[in-house]
Protein backbone atom coordinates (compact mmCIF):
# COMPACT_ATOMS: atom_id res chain seq x y z
CA UNK A 1 0.00 0.00 0.00
CA UNK A 2 1.23 3.49 -0.87
CA UNK A 3 0.01 6.49 1.14
CA UNK A 4 0.78 10.18 0.55
CA UNK A 5 0.26 12.99 3.07
CA UNK A 6 0.23 16.48 1.59
CA UNK A 7 1.44 18.64 4.47
CA UNK A 8 3.94 17.96 7.22
CA UNK A 9 2.08 19.55 10.13
CA UNK A 10 1.20 17.69 13.34
CA UNK A 11 -1.87 16.01 11.84
CA UNK A 12 -0.13 14.66 8.77
CA UNK A 13 2.97 13.52 10.65
CA UNK A 14 0.92 11.83 13.37
CA UNK A 15 -1.26 9.95 10.89
CA UNK A 16 1.76 8.86 8.86
CA UNK A 17 3.40 7.51 12.02
CA UNK A 18 0.32 5.64 13.21
CA UNK A 19 -0.39 4.09 9.82
CA UNK A 20 3.22 3.00 9.30
CA UNK A 21 3.25 1.47 12.78
CA UNK A 22 0.07 -0.47 12.01
CA UNK A 23 1.23 -1.44 8.53
CA UNK A 24 5.00 -1.74 8.50
CA UNK A 25 4.99 -2.88 4.90
CA UNK A 26 3.20 0.21 3.62
CA UNK A 27 5.05 2.98 1.83
CA UNK A 28 4.11 6.26 3.54
CA UNK A 29 5.39 9.57 2.17
CA UNK A 30 4.89 13.04 3.66
CA UNK A 31 5.24 15.93 1.21
CA UNK A 32 6.02 19.26 2.89
CA UNK A 33 6.79 22.41 0.91
CA UNK A 34 8.74 24.05 3.77
CA UNK A 35 11.99 23.06 5.43
CA UNK A 36 11.95 20.73 8.48
CA UNK A 37 12.45 23.55 10.99
CA UNK A 38 10.16 26.10 9.33
CA UNK A 39 7.00 26.89 11.22
CA UNK A 40 4.60 29.81 11.42
CA UNK A 41 2.97 30.67 14.72
CA UNK A 42 4.36 30.09 18.19
CA UNK A 43 2.79 27.65 20.61
CA UNK A 44 -0.02 25.13 20.72
CA UNK A 45 -2.21 24.75 23.80
CA UNK A 46 -4.17 21.75 25.03
CA UNK A 47 -6.67 21.06 27.77
CA UNK A 48 -5.77 18.23 30.15
CA UNK A 49 -9.22 16.78 29.67
CA UNK A 50 -8.94 16.39 25.89
CA UNK A 51 -5.78 14.32 25.36
CA UNK A 52 -7.08 10.81 26.05
CA UNK A 53 -7.59 9.73 22.44
CA UNK A 54 -4.19 11.07 21.35
CA UNK A 55 -2.41 9.51 24.35
CA UNK A 56 -4.00 6.12 23.72
CA UNK A 57 -2.59 6.12 20.19
CA UNK A 58 0.86 7.50 21.08
CA UNK A 59 1.98 9.48 24.14
CA UNK A 60 4.26 11.70 22.04
CA UNK A 61 2.16 14.80 22.77
CA UNK A 62 2.01 14.24 26.54
CA UNK A 63 5.74 13.60 26.57
CA UNK A 64 6.34 16.83 24.68
CA UNK A 65 4.17 18.78 27.10
CA UNK A 66 5.76 17.17 30.15
CA UNK A 67 9.39 17.56 29.05
CA UNK A 68 9.30 20.75 27.02
CA UNK A 69 6.02 22.55 27.76
CA UNK A 70 4.41 24.64 30.46
CA UNK A 71 1.40 23.60 32.55
CA UNK A 72 -1.11 25.66 34.55
CA UNK A 73 -4.47 25.37 36.29
CA UNK A 74 -5.70 28.98 36.42
CA UNK A 75 -7.16 31.31 33.84
CA UNK A 76 -6.73 35.02 34.50
CA UNK A 77 -8.91 37.82 33.09
CA UNK A 78 -7.48 41.34 33.18
CA UNK A 79 -9.82 44.28 32.67
CA UNK A 80 -10.37 47.77 34.10
CA UNK A 81 -7.12 47.56 36.06
CA UNK A 82 -8.19 44.42 37.94
CA UNK A 83 -7.37 40.73 37.67
CA UNK A 84 -9.87 37.91 38.15
CA UNK A 85 -8.69 34.29 38.38
CA UNK A 86 -10.50 30.97 38.15
CA UNK A 87 -8.84 27.60 38.77
CA UNK A 88 -9.42 24.02 37.79
CA UNK A 89 -8.80 24.62 34.10
CA UNK A 90 -5.81 22.28 33.64
CA UNK A 91 -4.03 23.27 30.43
CA UNK A 92 -0.56 22.98 28.92
CA UNK A 93 1.29 24.44 25.94
CA UNK A 94 4.47 23.75 24.00
CA UNK A 95 6.43 25.50 21.26
CA UNK A 96 5.02 24.40 17.91
CA UNK A 97 8.49 23.88 16.45
CA UNK A 98 9.40 21.57 19.34
CA UNK A 99 6.29 19.47 18.82
CA UNK A 100 6.96 19.25 15.08
CA UNK A 101 10.54 18.13 15.70
CA UNK A 102 9.39 15.35 18.02
CA UNK A 103 6.72 14.21 15.57
CA UNK A 104 9.29 14.17 12.76
CA UNK A 105 11.56 11.99 14.91
CA UNK A 106 8.66 9.60 15.64
CA UNK A 107 7.76 9.38 11.95
CA UNK A 108 11.38 8.82 10.89
CA UNK A 109 11.80 6.05 13.47
CA UNK A 110 8.78 4.22 12.05
CA UNK A 111 10.12 4.43 8.51
CA UNK A 112 8.00 7.27 7.13
CA UNK A 113 9.62 9.01 4.17
CA UNK A 114 9.55 12.79 4.51
CA UNK A 115 10.20 14.97 1.48
CA UNK A 116 10.76 18.54 2.62
CA UNK A 117 10.84 21.55 0.29
CA UNK A 118 8.67 19.55 -2.08
CA UNK A 119 5.40 21.02 -3.26
CA UNK A 120 2.89 18.78 -4.99
CA UNK A 121 1.70 20.90 -7.87
CA UNK A 122 -0.85 18.66 -9.60
CA UNK A 123 -3.05 15.80 -8.36
CA UNK A 124 -1.72 13.61 -11.17
CA UNK A 125 1.65 13.46 -9.45
CA UNK A 126 0.08 11.21 -6.84
CA UNK A 127 -1.83 8.80 -9.10
CA UNK A 128 0.36 5.90 -7.97
CA UNK A 129 -0.77 6.27 -4.34
CA UNK A 130 -3.63 4.23 -2.92
CA UNK A 131 -4.54 6.93 -0.39
CA UNK A 132 -3.88 10.68 -0.42
CA UNK A 133 -4.39 12.58 2.83
CA UNK A 134 -4.89 16.32 2.32
CA UNK A 135 -3.57 18.01 5.46
CA UNK A 136 -2.15 21.22 4.01
CA UNK A 137 -3.92 23.61 6.36
CA UNK A 138 -6.85 25.99 6.47
CA UNK A 139 -5.98 27.49 3.07
CA UNK A 140 -5.73 24.08 1.46
CA UNK A 141 -5.12 24.30 -2.28
CA UNK A 142 -6.30 20.77 -2.93
CA UNK A 143 -9.57 21.30 -1.07
CA UNK A 144 -10.25 24.04 -3.61
CA UNK A 145 -9.06 21.98 -6.59
CA UNK A 146 -11.67 19.34 -5.69
CA UNK A 147 -14.25 21.89 -4.55
CA UNK A 148 -17.07 20.16 -6.44
CA UNK A 149 -16.55 17.01 -4.37
CA UNK A 150 -15.44 18.48 -1.05
CA UNK A 151 -18.00 21.34 -1.18
CA UNK A 152 -16.04 23.68 1.13
CA UNK A 153 -17.69 26.60 2.91
CA UNK A 154 -16.36 29.33 5.16
CA UNK A 155 -17.87 31.77 7.64
CA UNK A 156 -15.55 34.74 8.11
CA UNK A 157 -15.68 36.53 11.47
CA UNK A 158 -15.80 40.31 11.65
CA UNK A 159 -13.08 40.58 14.32
CA UNK A 160 -9.46 41.06 13.33
CA UNK A 161 -6.66 39.04 14.92
CA UNK A 162 -2.87 38.83 14.75
CA UNK A 163 -0.45 36.28 16.24
CA UNK A 164 2.70 37.35 18.08
CA UNK A 165 4.94 36.00 20.78
CA UNK A 166 6.37 37.96 23.70
CA UNK A 167 9.37 37.59 25.98
CA UNK A 168 7.12 38.50 28.93
CA UNK A 169 6.34 35.33 30.84
CA UNK A 170 2.65 34.87 31.62
CA UNK A 171 2.04 32.22 34.28
CA UNK A 172 -1.00 30.70 32.61
CA UNK A 173 -3.74 31.40 30.09
CA UNK A 174 -4.42 35.13 30.43
CA UNK A 175 -6.95 37.33 28.67
CA UNK A 176 -5.96 40.99 28.66
CA UNK A 177 -8.53 43.62 27.65
CA UNK A 178 -7.01 47.00 26.90
CA UNK A 179 -9.04 50.10 26.10
CA UNK A 180 -6.82 52.41 24.05
CA UNK A 181 -7.10 55.70 22.17
CA UNK A 182 -8.55 54.02 19.08
CA UNK A 183 -10.75 51.32 20.63
CA UNK A 184 -10.60 48.11 22.62
CA UNK A 185 -7.93 45.49 21.96
CA UNK A 186 -7.65 42.13 23.70
CA UNK A 187 -4.87 39.58 23.97
CA UNK A 188 -5.00 35.81 24.49
CA UNK A 189 -1.66 34.98 26.10
CA UNK A 190 -0.06 31.88 27.55
CA UNK A 191 3.48 30.58 28.23
CA UNK A 192 4.95 28.05 25.80
CA UNK A 193 8.51 27.73 27.13
CA UNK A 194 10.79 29.18 29.79
CA UNK A 195 11.44 32.27 27.69
CA UNK A 196 8.45 32.88 25.42
CA UNK A 197 4.67 33.35 25.58
CA UNK A 198 2.13 33.30 22.79
CA UNK A 199 0.36 36.67 22.41
CA UNK A 200 -2.68 36.73 20.09
CA UNK A 201 -4.41 40.10 19.77
CA UNK A 202 -8.00 40.70 18.60
CA UNK A 203 -9.94 43.86 17.88
CA UNK A 204 -12.86 45.04 15.80
CA UNK A 205 -12.45 46.42 12.29
CA UNK A 206 -13.29 49.99 13.34
CA UNK A 207 -10.60 50.10 16.05
CA UNK A 208 -8.10 48.42 13.72
CA UNK A 209 -8.71 51.01 11.03
CA UNK A 210 -8.78 53.97 13.44
CA UNK A 211 -5.37 52.92 14.76
CA UNK A 212 -3.98 52.98 11.22
CA UNK A 213 -3.18 49.28 11.28
CA UNK A 214 -4.75 48.61 7.89
CA UNK A 215 -1.73 49.66 5.84
CA UNK A 216 0.23 46.37 5.71
CA UNK A 217 0.32 44.98 2.16
CA UNK A 218 -1.24 41.49 2.28
CA UNK A 219 0.62 40.62 -0.92
CA UNK A 220 3.90 40.66 1.03
CA UNK A 221 5.48 37.17 0.73
CA UNK A 222 5.06 34.84 3.73
CA UNK A 223 7.57 35.35 6.51
CA UNK A 224 7.55 39.13 6.91
CA UNK A 225 5.68 40.51 9.93
CA UNK A 226 3.66 43.70 10.29
CA UNK A 227 6.21 45.90 12.08
CA UNK A 228 3.88 48.90 12.41
CA UNK A 229 1.35 46.80 14.28
CA UNK A 230 4.11 45.29 16.42
CA UNK A 231 5.25 48.74 17.57
CA UNK A 232 1.66 49.91 18.19
CA UNK A 233 0.76 46.89 20.31
CA UNK A 234 4.01 46.99 22.27
CA UNK A 235 3.11 50.51 23.35
CA UNK A 236 -0.59 49.77 23.94
CA UNK A 237 0.13 46.73 26.15
CA UNK A 238 3.35 48.11 27.66
CA UNK A 239 2.13 47.98 31.27
CA UNK A 240 0.59 44.54 30.81
CA UNK A 241 3.85 43.00 29.56
CA UNK A 242 6.21 45.11 31.70
CA UNK A 243 7.75 46.75 28.66
CA UNK A 244 8.82 43.48 27.05
CA UNK A 245 8.98 43.22 23.28
CA UNK A 246 6.65 41.34 20.97
CA UNK A 247 8.16 38.71 18.69
CA UNK A 248 6.96 38.39 15.11
CA UNK A 249 6.76 35.28 12.94
CA UNK A 250 4.75 35.88 9.78
CA UNK A 251 2.59 38.05 12.05
CA UNK A 252 -0.10 39.83 10.08
CA UNK A 253 -3.75 40.70 10.61
CA UNK A 254 -6.47 38.32 9.48
CA UNK A 255 -10.11 37.44 10.03
CA UNK A 256 -10.79 34.02 11.48
CA UNK A 257 -12.70 31.76 9.09
CA UNK A 258 -14.71 28.81 10.34
CA UNK A 259 -14.27 26.26 7.56
CA UNK A 260 -16.38 23.23 6.83
CA UNK A 261 -16.58 20.72 4.00
CA UNK A 262 -19.73 19.07 2.69
CA UNK A 263 -17.71 15.88 2.29
CA UNK A 264 -14.26 14.94 3.54
CA UNK A 265 -13.85 12.32 0.77
CA UNK A 266 -13.16 12.43 -2.95
CA UNK A 267 -12.26 9.03 -4.35
CA UNK A 268 -9.10 7.97 -2.54
CA UNK A 269 -8.40 11.54 -1.38
CA UNK A 270 -9.43 12.61 2.13
CA UNK A 271 -9.27 15.81 4.19
CA UNK A 272 -7.69 15.99 7.64
CA UNK A 273 -7.20 18.78 10.18
CA UNK A 274 -7.65 22.42 9.21
CA UNK A 275 -8.11 21.41 5.58
CA UNK A 276 -11.40 19.80 6.64
CA UNK A 277 -12.51 22.05 9.50
CA UNK A 278 -11.52 24.91 11.77
CA UNK A 279 -12.79 26.06 15.17
CA UNK A 280 -11.97 29.36 16.84
CA UNK A 281 -8.74 29.30 18.83
CA UNK A 282 -10.45 30.67 21.95
CA UNK A 283 -12.02 27.27 22.71
CA UNK A 284 -9.61 24.73 21.35
CA UNK A 285 -6.52 23.85 19.43
CA UNK A 286 -6.54 23.13 15.73
CA UNK A 287 -3.48 20.98 16.37
CA UNK A 288 -5.41 18.84 18.86
CA UNK A 289 -8.28 18.42 16.40
CA UNK A 290 -5.89 17.47 13.60
CA UNK A 291 -4.14 14.87 15.76
CA UNK A 292 -7.51 13.44 16.81
CA UNK A 293 -8.43 13.24 13.12
CA UNK A 294 -5.19 11.31 12.57
CA UNK A 295 -6.14 8.80 15.27
CA UNK A 296 -9.63 8.38 13.80
CA UNK A 297 -8.33 7.90 10.25
CA UNK A 298 -5.72 5.37 11.37
CA UNK A 299 -8.38 3.44 13.29
CA UNK A 300 -10.66 3.48 10.26
CA UNK A 301 -7.88 2.11 8.07
CA UNK A 302 -7.50 -0.76 10.54
CA UNK A 303 -11.27 -1.34 10.62
CA UNK A 304 -11.38 -1.62 6.82
CA UNK A 305 -7.92 -2.90 5.86
CA UNK A 306 -8.81 -4.00 2.31
CA UNK A 307 -10.97 -1.10 1.16
CA UNK A 308 -9.79 2.51 1.16
CA UNK A 309 -13.26 3.88 0.26
CA UNK A 310 -14.74 1.83 3.09
CA UNK A 311 -12.14 3.13 5.53
CA UNK A 312 -12.74 6.73 4.50
CA UNK A 313 -16.47 6.28 4.98
CA UNK A 314 -15.91 4.92 8.47
CA UNK A 315 -13.53 7.80 9.26
CA UNK A 316 -16.00 10.49 8.29
CA UNK A 317 -19.00 8.79 9.89
CA UNK A 318 -17.21 8.43 13.23
CA UNK A 319 -15.23 11.65 13.32
CA UNK A 320 -17.52 14.26 11.75
CA UNK A 321 -20.13 14.33 14.57
CA UNK A 322 -17.38 15.05 17.11
CA UNK A 323 -15.97 17.84 14.96
CA UNK A 324 -19.45 19.28 14.45
CA UNK A 325 -19.94 19.45 18.21
CA UNK A 326 -16.63 21.29 18.65
CA UNK A 327 -17.46 23.76 15.89
CA UNK A 328 -20.95 24.37 17.26
CA UNK A 329 -19.61 24.94 20.77
CA UNK A 330 -17.00 27.32 19.39
CA UNK A 331 -19.57 29.63 17.81
CA UNK A 332 -20.73 31.35 21.05
CA UNK A 333 -17.11 32.00 21.99
CA UNK A 334 -16.30 33.39 18.55
CA UNK A 335 -19.41 35.58 18.77
CA UNK A 336 -18.22 36.87 22.15
CA UNK A 337 -14.96 38.02 20.56
CA UNK A 338 -16.86 39.74 17.77
CA UNK A 339 -18.65 41.85 20.41
CA UNK A 340 -16.09 42.06 23.21
CA UNK A 341 -15.53 45.82 22.80
CA UNK A 342 -19.12 46.54 23.76
CA UNK A 343 -18.82 44.19 26.74
CA UNK A 344 -15.71 45.99 28.00
CA UNK A 345 -17.53 49.32 27.77
CA UNK A 346 -20.84 48.08 29.21
CA UNK A 347 -19.64 45.86 32.06
CA UNK A 348 -17.57 48.18 34.22
CA UNK A 349 -17.28 45.80 37.18
CA UNK A 350 -14.36 43.38 36.66
CA UNK A 351 -16.13 40.60 38.58
CA UNK A 352 -19.16 40.59 36.31
CA UNK A 353 -17.10 41.12 33.17
CA UNK A 354 -14.87 38.13 33.95
CA UNK A 355 -17.89 35.95 34.71
CA UNK A 356 -19.58 37.12 31.51
CA UNK A 357 -16.46 36.09 29.61
CA UNK A 358 -16.00 32.71 31.27
CA UNK A 359 -19.68 31.79 31.06
CA UNK A 360 -19.79 32.29 27.29
CA UNK A 361 -19.01 28.57 27.11
CA UNK A 362 -19.04 27.27 30.72
CA UNK A 363 -22.19 27.73 32.88
CA UNK A 364 -22.02 28.55 36.57
CA UNK A 365 -22.54 24.97 37.73
CA UNK A 366 -19.58 23.63 35.77
CA UNK A 367 -17.42 26.53 36.88
CA UNK A 368 -18.31 25.65 40.48
CA UNK A 369 -17.10 22.08 39.94
CA UNK A 370 -13.76 23.41 38.69
CA UNK A 371 -13.34 26.17 41.26
CA UNK A 372 -15.91 26.42 44.05
CA UNK A 373 -14.19 29.42 45.64
CA UNK A 374 -14.39 31.40 42.41
CA UNK A 375 -18.14 30.88 42.04
CA UNK A 376 -18.65 31.76 45.71
CA UNK A 377 -16.71 34.95 44.99
CA UNK A 378 -19.07 35.81 42.11
CA UNK A 379 -22.16 34.88 44.12
CA UNK A 380 -20.93 37.07 46.98
CA UNK A 381 -20.43 39.96 44.59
CA UNK A 382 -24.05 39.70 43.43
CA UNK A 383 -25.34 39.32 46.98
CA UNK A 384 -23.45 42.42 48.13
CA UNK A 385 -25.00 44.48 45.35
CA UNK A 386 -28.53 43.08 45.46
CA UNK A 387 -29.08 41.64 48.94
CA UNK A 388 -30.36 38.29 47.64
CA UNK A 389 -29.31 35.37 45.40
CA UNK A 390 -29.85 35.99 41.66
CA UNK A 391 -33.11 34.09 41.18
CA UNK A 392 -34.63 35.66 44.33
CA UNK A 393 -33.53 39.21 43.63
CA UNK A 394 -36.46 41.63 43.17
CA UNK A 395 -36.86 43.24 39.75
CA UNK A 396 -37.66 46.88 39.13
CA UNK A 397 -38.01 48.18 35.59
CA UNK A 398 -40.12 51.16 34.59
CA UNK A 399 -43.55 50.73 36.16
CA UNK A 400 -43.01 47.03 36.81
CA UNK A 401 -42.06 45.37 40.09
CA UNK A 402 -41.54 41.63 40.62
CA UNK A 403 -40.47 39.77 43.73
CA UNK A 404 -37.91 37.58 41.91
CA UNK A 405 -36.18 37.12 38.53
CA UNK A 406 -37.72 33.75 37.62
CA UNK A 407 -40.98 34.27 35.75
CA UNK A 408 -43.54 32.32 33.77
CA UNK A 409 -44.22 33.41 30.19
CA UNK A 410 -47.40 33.48 28.15
CA UNK A 411 -48.21 35.18 24.88
CA UNK A 412 -49.55 38.29 26.56
CA UNK A 413 -47.98 38.30 30.02
CA UNK A 414 -44.97 37.57 32.21
CA UNK A 415 -46.02 36.27 35.63
CA UNK A 416 -43.86 36.65 38.73
CA UNK A 417 -43.68 34.23 41.63
CA UNK A 418 -46.08 36.37 43.67
CA UNK A 419 -48.64 36.56 40.85
CA UNK A 420 -47.58 40.03 39.71
CA UNK A 421 -47.88 40.47 35.96
CA UNK A 422 -46.09 42.36 33.21
CA UNK A 423 -48.31 42.73 30.12
CA UNK A 424 -46.54 41.80 26.86
CA UNK A 425 -47.43 42.61 23.26
CA UNK A 426 -45.88 41.58 19.93
CA UNK A 427 -43.51 44.03 18.27
CA UNK A 428 -45.25 46.82 16.39
CA UNK A 429 -42.79 49.69 16.48
CA UNK A 430 -45.37 51.83 18.25
CA UNK A 431 -45.21 53.27 21.80
CA UNK A 432 -46.77 50.96 24.39
CA UNK A 433 -46.83 50.82 28.19
CA UNK A 434 -46.43 47.04 27.96
CA UNK A 435 -43.35 44.95 27.38
CA UNK A 436 -42.59 44.04 23.76
CA UNK A 437 -41.92 40.56 22.42
CA UNK A 438 -39.08 40.18 19.94
CA UNK A 439 -38.88 36.83 18.16
CA UNK A 440 -35.27 35.69 17.89
CA UNK A 441 -34.27 34.22 14.53
CA UNK A 442 -33.30 30.59 14.02
CA UNK A 443 -29.95 31.63 12.54
CA UNK A 444 -27.64 34.60 12.88
CA UNK A 445 -28.47 35.64 9.33
CA UNK A 446 -31.85 36.78 10.64
CA UNK A 447 -30.41 39.01 13.38
CA UNK A 448 -30.41 42.36 11.49
CA UNK A 449 -34.22 42.48 11.34
CA UNK A 450 -34.57 41.55 15.02
CA UNK A 451 -31.90 44.11 15.99
CA UNK A 452 -33.85 46.77 14.12
CA UNK A 453 -36.92 45.79 16.13
CA UNK A 454 -34.93 46.15 19.36
CA UNK A 455 -33.85 49.64 18.29
CA UNK A 456 -37.35 50.73 17.29
CA UNK A 457 -38.84 49.38 20.51
CA UNK A 458 -36.23 51.15 22.62
CA UNK A 459 -36.75 54.41 20.75
CA UNK A 460 -40.51 54.07 21.25
CA UNK A 461 -39.92 53.95 25.01
CA UNK A 462 -40.84 50.34 25.78
CA UNK A 463 -40.11 49.56 29.46
CA UNK A 464 -39.12 45.90 28.84
CA UNK A 465 -38.05 43.75 25.92
CA UNK A 466 -38.84 40.05 25.95
CA UNK A 467 -36.89 37.70 23.68
CA UNK A 468 -38.28 34.30 22.75
CA UNK A 469 -37.74 31.61 20.11
CA UNK A 470 -34.55 31.33 18.09
CA UNK A 471 -31.43 29.75 19.55
CA UNK A 472 -29.50 30.17 22.78
CA UNK A 473 -27.05 32.44 20.96
CA UNK A 474 -29.54 34.60 19.05
CA UNK A 475 -31.67 35.13 22.17
CA UNK A 476 -28.64 36.25 24.17
CA UNK A 477 -27.37 38.59 21.45
CA UNK A 478 -30.76 40.33 21.29
CA UNK A 479 -31.09 40.60 25.07
CA UNK A 480 -27.58 42.07 25.29
CA UNK A 481 -28.40 44.56 22.57
CA UNK A 482 -31.39 45.77 24.58
CA UNK A 483 -29.51 45.94 27.88
CA UNK A 484 -26.06 47.17 26.83
CA UNK A 485 -26.81 49.43 23.88
CA UNK A 486 -30.17 50.89 24.87
CA UNK A 487 -30.38 50.34 28.63
CA UNK A 488 -33.74 48.55 28.36
CA UNK A 489 -34.33 45.59 30.72
CA UNK A 490 -34.57 42.24 28.97
CA UNK A 491 -36.41 39.00 29.67
CA UNK A 492 -35.40 35.80 27.87
CA UNK A 493 -37.55 32.73 27.35
CA UNK A 494 -35.93 29.38 26.61
CA UNK A 495 -35.15 25.89 27.93
CA UNK A 496 -33.38 27.26 31.01
CA UNK A 497 -32.96 25.30 34.21
CA UNK A 498 -32.02 27.14 37.40
CA UNK A 499 -28.30 26.93 36.68
CA UNK A 500 -28.69 28.40 33.20
CA UNK A 501 -31.03 31.09 34.52
CA UNK A 502 -28.60 32.02 37.30
CA UNK A 503 -25.76 32.18 34.77
CA UNK A 504 -27.75 34.60 32.59
CA UNK A 505 -28.45 36.89 35.53
CA UNK A 506 -24.97 36.85 37.07
CA UNK A 507 -23.36 37.58 33.71
CA UNK A 508 -25.63 40.53 32.96
CA UNK A 509 -27.14 38.92 29.87
CA UNK A 510 -30.72 39.19 31.14
CA UNK A 511 -32.88 40.73 33.87
CA UNK A 512 -35.64 38.12 33.90
CA UNK A 513 -35.62 34.47 32.83
CA UNK A 514 -38.52 32.18 31.93
CA UNK A 515 -38.41 28.55 30.90
CA UNK A 516 -40.35 27.38 27.88
CA UNK A 517 -42.59 25.37 30.18
CA UNK A 518 -43.33 28.25 32.56
CA UNK A 519 -43.27 27.59 36.29
CA UNK A 520 -42.42 30.77 38.17
CA UNK A 521 -40.22 30.41 41.22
Amino acid sequence: MKVACIGGGPGGLFFATLLKRNRPGAEVVVFERNRPDDTFGFGVVFSDATLDAIDAADPVLSEALEKHGRHWNDIEVRVHGARERVGGMGMAAVVRKTLLSLLQERARAEGVEMRFQYEVKEPGELDEFDLVVVCDGANSRFRQLFAVDFAPTEDVASAKFIWFGTTYMFDGLTFVHQDGPHGVFAAHAYPISDSLSTFIVETDAASWSAAGLDTFDPATPPGASDEKTKAYLEELFRDQIDGHELVGNNSRWSNFATRRAGSWRCGNWVLLGDAAHTAHFSVGSGTKMAMEDAVALAEAMSASPYSVPGALEIYEERRRPKVDRIQNSARPSLSWWEHFGSYVRSLDDPVQFAFHFLSRSIPRGKLAVRDTAYVEHVDGWWQSHNGAPPLRTPFQGGPFRLRSRRVAADDDVLIGSDGSEIPMVPFSGQPTPAGVWIDAPATEEGLPLALDQIRESAQAGTPLIGVRGGTTLTRVLLAEEARFKYGVPAAVVGPYDDDAATTLLLSGRADLVASDTGGAE
